[in-house]
């Protein structure tokens, strides 16, 4: 295929997805007059957001913290909602594009399937599925944590004759669900989303379900463009302590562990931080996550607060167990507005997958292991995602000699710093694994991750330089960092999306830097300034950068 008008072969950078990481280098790249593009594979900016359209469909992170921290994109933009909706999201965007004008460095409906390392030139071969391709000098990743929707292999999927989609591939036009006979399965968070949603309106609604989300208040709340104009004094302040945060919110955990606190200092601290909602509604102790006693006494508060809410005994035990079946906190939870009074309604079933597995998929519906075939207009597959390397496995990634991504990380994930990867030079990620990525928000890890990786490059171009790759004595070192932190952590025992257990033949490992995000970016500014110990730095520049 020919380069079109406007596309280069010989990049200085390929950014790959437009998401709030693509978008955000593609600034940093046009500002230092490199020759830079983004190739996506959706029809319109967003990232994960362009996607995300299934109803109900809403960020779990409070703004002004979920956008990006530049004045120029915030000063004159107010939200609606505390936790907006995808539509407002898109919106967002679009007034993004307005103040920015990235789409002329953007080609849409385009998917990399294939970059392979030239050794000799010091640049990577990039190849599209429309036959295009590209020579970057640099590689840089954006293509997000929740990005390939995940289906079981469902016995007879293919022969339901009904409406059935994945929640991370909805069309466009959406679903009339009023009045329809409904199946969800799945309860994770963009089931639970979907389930609050259609709940009210649809005719009648099963949910499947096999492990119960322990679910926390969003909070949500109407905005007003006055409050926000007053806020906006603090904007800068909130967006510098994002980095200071351990999760990347404008709050940190309660400095007081569970063991020292009085019964009734308990009470008070857990009531406190449930009604401010969000993920803060369990940060009331900073030992939470650490000791058993304390999570096992947030556990037992937060099923109090759920079972009042429902009224069939047996739903409350499926939803509010007595038996947590992971530490709280151990498995991402979902925030939820309505969530549990859909299960008081009439029309609504709870079925339990530990007890009634899925057996196959007919031209009616469901059949479940106990031999009854439920019949349904629509279902909904809340099925997750191959999530946080996924979308770099996906693509056929070769570096020095030939090895692809997926073959490396086959058995386990190793990155140096969750950016970089040995064996594949000049080849960056953000949002992806072993980076904070999880446990955190997008714009707090991506904004600084992109800070670094255009550091580096520019330290590259400064210096004459054409390769930069990490050492595999770095990698070690890195990956014994992250598993030694999460093997103090409740959260191993659990199995989810978080460690790749939902998907099969995958490494069951933690995927994220469970460290917080100031010891994650105090580790790579140090990198940065001690002349990037952990990488090795080559080459001449040829006149091709």
């Amino acid at each position: 295929m020919s380069i079109p008008n406007g596309i280069s072969e010989n990049l200085d950078v390929l950014i790959v997805g437009a998401g709030f990481a693509g978008l955000y280098q593609l600034q940093i790249y046009r500002k230092l007059g490199y020759n830079c593009k983004v190739f996506d594979s959706a029809a319109d900016i967003g990232g994960t957001w362009y996607w995300n359209r299934y109803p109900g469909a809403r960020v779990d992170s409070p703004v002004p913290i979920y956008s990006f921290s530049t004045e120029e994109l915030w000063k004159d933009w107010n939200w609606t909602e505390k936790y907006p909706g995808w539509k407002e999201i898109r919106a967002y965007f679009q007034y993004v594009e307005e103040k920015l004008g990235l789409k002329k460095d953007i080609t849409f409906n385009t998917r990399v399937v294939s970059a392979e390392w030239d050794e000799g030139q010091h640049r990577w071969t990039v190849t599209t599925d429309g036959g295009l391709v590209v020579r970057p000098r640099h590689l840089v990743l954006a293509t997000g944590a929740l990005t390939v929707p995940y289906t079981p292999a469902f016995k007879g999927l293919e022969k339901f004759q009904g409406v059935c989609h994945h929640t991370g591939r909805w069309p466009e036009e959406g679903v009339d669900v009023k009045g329809k006979r409904v199946a969800v399965v799945g309860t994770g968070s963009s089931g639970v989303q979907v389930i609050q949603e259609i709940g009210p309106e649809v005719g009648h609604l099963t949910v499947f379900q096999r492990t119960p989300n322990l679910c926390l208040p969003m909070g949500q709340e109407q905005l007003d463009v006055k409050t926000q104009t007053k806020l906006k004094e603090l904007y800068p302040v909130y967006f510098r302590f994002r980095h200071q945060s351990v999760f990347g919110f404008h709050y940190n955990p309660y400095p007081k562990d569970y063991a020292s606190s009085t019964p009734e200092e308990r009470i008070l601290r857990l009531e406190e931080y449930w009604a401010k909602g969000g993920f803060q509604s369990i940060a009331s102790f900073n030992d939470t996550g650490l000791n058993q006693e304390s999570n096992d006494g947030v556990y037992a508060f937060w099923r109090s607060k759920v079972r009042a809410r429902l009224r069939d005994p047996r739903v409350q035990e499926k939803l509010a167990p007595m038996v947590p079946p992971h530490a709280i906190g151990g498995r991402r939870p979902s925030l939820e507005q309505t969530y549990y009074e859909v299960f008081n309604q009439d029309n609504v079933d709870l079925i339990d997958l530990n007890e009634d597995p899925i057996a196959e998929f007919t031209s009616k519906g469901i059949v479940t292991g106990d031999g009854k075939e439920h019949e349904f207009d629509v279902i909904v597959l809340a099925t997750g995602w191959d999530s946080v390397t996924g979308a770099m496995t996906k693509i056929d990634i070769r570096g020095i000699g030939g090895r692809t991504v997926a073959e490396k990380w086959k058995d386990g994930v190793y990155t140096n710093l969750g950016m970089t990867v040995s064996g594949f030079p000049n080849m960056f990620f953000t949002y992806g694994p072993q980076a904070p990525t999880a446990f955190s928000n997008g714009p707090s890890c991506v904004e600084p991750q992109g800070d670094w990786i255009a550091g580096v490059i520019a330290h590259m171009k400064k210096n004459g330089l054409t390769k930069i790759e990490a050492t595999p004595e770095a990698e070690q070192n890195w990956r014994g960092m992250v598993m030694g932190i999460y093997d103090m952590l409740l959260m191993k025992k659990a199995r989810g999306w978080w460690n790749g257990a939902n998907i099969p033949g995958k490494a069951v490992e933690v995927l994220s830097f469970p460290g917080g995000i100031p010891t994650y970016f105090s580790k790579c500014t140090e990198s940065a300034e001690k002349g990037y110990e952990g990488f090795v730095l080559s080459g001449k520049e040829n006149g091709q950068m």
